[in-house]
């Protein structure tokens, strides 16, 4: 059968045979190949009808199907959505008393509804797009309900617990501190509800279409939704990540937690084990650490956020082994068993086996992107490595589907994943124009730890590994005035410039509020700006703020000298 649309209507024909306007009364007989060849003899049953065609809205009608598989019908239907031009809505009807499944069409179908998925629907709906979202629930997302706000909400416990045991330092009465850790998760729950409801209504906007089902793709351009079947002239994969599993013998089978699990735990650990050294690793491990759980922090790297140059790692580990925690570098974990009511996890340190032992294990071990049962097979995407292969302007091997966020494994952080998801909005709905690219000389990240840990651009290492020419100028905490007041000395800002020029090229700050103080790097780093212009910006005194001028007085001096 062939399909296509032409001036005046839409015809579609069978073998070259006929040909049939689709308009108002129309009655096609159908078997088991789609549409029969059209005969002076009566239509047997089943057919397909066309009710109503108005301003390219056509509403089909079938009739009672005797010996028609259900597939086929669906075929022929989302066949001819496929090829036309104009939207199309296939309503439900039923087959043998059986109702069938409902077809419908969009411009932009967005698979997961969390914050890159709802700013590429928000941006996309901008442009005067149908738009859908897809989201199996529950909604809100990663960042809402198992990241970025519920970690934060706890971390805010256990810093006050900490700064009040250091009472006596500030010439206070010592206070004894007790932690209720179902108290703290009751305040987490609190605010995270109100943020997801938030996040809830925002996808429920009118202006949208929500499906609220899993999703799973047909081919490049049908997407089977709960009972519904979606097409569309462009799909965006939005659908976050999940906690990695079967990293190491045993780490699934024993029970071993994750973050999204530990979040909702209302029972403390008497002690717990962490596997992984990452950001998230880090923050859980400094909060159980700080409301009285013995912790042990097991990294297979050299030191902690690996991805980050040594001293900053070397400065945070530290920091982290003076508040008590055990933090073991260069280990490996090699399996994890049950050893009664306790967990085993045996590790290979400093070349020798050590059994380590606790009540919880943690796996830190990094998160994967969350595509299975999405089918990207049928719809012809390329995936390598378990991640979705894109180009800069978020496109995957198939032109009229984008991935961002986690799926993509770029940058696992929630602002990028949300300029992801405008570029990919955007995109979607300008096929025919140069597509806006995705620029991640800006990429940042904060840990949100005590000392916090914050980048921006370049780490020293990455401009070492491509060959830059480049000066560093580093400061510590330890010699700043607000921050001696402050009693937070820990840390230094480190700055990496052009040595040409001076252009920042990146930084690295351990210390108080860094990811405040990050900003105005970042800043500097948008308008392409130099060491000398960090200098010409007034610094208002006392600030921690003007810490960011030290390293780069540093390295306009080395431009001077060299």
């Amino acid at each position: 059968m062939r399909i296509r649309a032409e001036r005046g209507g839409v015809r579609f024909g069978w073998n070259g045979a006929f040909r049939h306007e689709l308009e108002p009364g129309l009655r096609l007989p159908l078997d088991r190949h789609g549409v029969k060849k059209h005969g002076k003899r009566s239509h047997p049953e089943p057919f397909l009808s066309v009710e109503r065609v108005v301003d390219n809205d056509l509403l089909f009608r079938f009739g009672v199907l005797c010996h028609t598989d259900d597939f086929v019908v669906v075929s022929l239907v989302v066949s001819i959505a496929a090829r036309l031009d104009h939207g199309v809505s296939f309503l439900a009807t039923t087959i043998n008393g059986r109702r069938m499944t409902t077809q419908r069409t969009h411009d932009v179908v967005v698979i997961g509804g969390g914050s890159a998925g709802y700013a590429a629907a928000r941006t996309a709906r901008e442009t005067g797009a149908d738009v859908a979202i897809v989201d199996q629930g529950p909604l809100g997302g990663l960042c809402i309900l198992r990241g970025c706000m519920p970690t934060k909400a706890i971390l805010r416990s256990a810093e006050i617990a900490a700064v009040m045991r250091r009472a006596p330092e500030f010439g206070l009465s010592p206070v004894e501190v007790r932690a209720s850790l179902p108290a703290i998760v009751d305040r987490k729950d609190r605010l995270v509800r109100e943020f997801a409801d938030y996040r809830i209504q925002q996808l429920r906007d009118p202006a949208f279409v929500l499906y609220e089902a899993p999703a799973t793709f047909l081919s490049p351009y049908r997407l089977q939704v709960g009972s519904t079947c979606l097409s569309a002239k462009s799909f965006i994969i939005a659908t976050g990540s999940v906690p990695r599993e079967k990293v190491i013998p045993g780490l699934t089978e024993t029970g071993c937690v994750t973050s999204d699990s530990l979040l909702d735990r209302r029972e403390q650990p008497e002690s717990l084990i962490v596997l992984g050294a990452g950001p998230v690793g880090l923050e859980l491990a400094q909060f159980f650490a700080r409301i009285g759980t013995p912790v042990t922090l097991v990294q297979r790297a050299p030191h902690v956020l690996s991805h980050l140059d040594a001293d900053v790692g070397v400065a945070l580990g530290q920091a982290l082994a003076a508040e008590g925690l055990r933090v073991m570098t260069d280990t490996q974990a090699l399996r994890v068993r049950r050893d009664g009511n306790k967990m085993a996890v045996s590790v290979m340190h400093k070349g020798k086996e050590e059994l380590l032992t606790g009540d919880l294990v943690l796996n830190a071990l990094g998160r994967a992107p969350n595509i299975a049962g999405l089918n990207l097979s049928a719809a012809q995407v390329t995936v390598d490595a378990g991640r979705v292969v894109v180009d800069a302007g978020m496109r995957t091997s198939q032109p009229h589907i984008f991935a961002v966020g986690d799926v993509t494994e770029l940058h696992d952080v929630v602002h990028i994943a949300i300029q992801q998801g405008e570029l990919a909005g955007w995109n979607a709905c300008h096929p025919g124009d140069p597509p806006r690219h995705f620029d991640d000389r800006l990429a940042a990240e904060v840990i949100f730890t005590e000392p916090q840990v914050a980048a921006v651009g370049l780490t020293e290492k990455a401009c070492r590994a491509r060959g830059l020419s480049y000066l560093t100028g580093a400061y510590p905490f330890a010699d700043h005035g607000k921050a001696m007041c402050l009693g937070s000395t820990q840390g230094f800002v480190k700055l990496m410039a052009d040595r040409a020029n001076g252009t920042v090229l990146g930084a690295e700050i351990v210390g108080p509020e860094s990811g405040e103080l990050i900003h105005e790097l970042l800043a500097v780093m948008y308008y392409r700006g130099t060491v000398h212009d960090l200098l010409q910006i007034p610094h208002y005194h006392p600030t921690l703020a003007e810490i960011v001028t030290y390293p780069a007085e540093s390295i306009v001096e080395q431009m001077r000298q060299s």
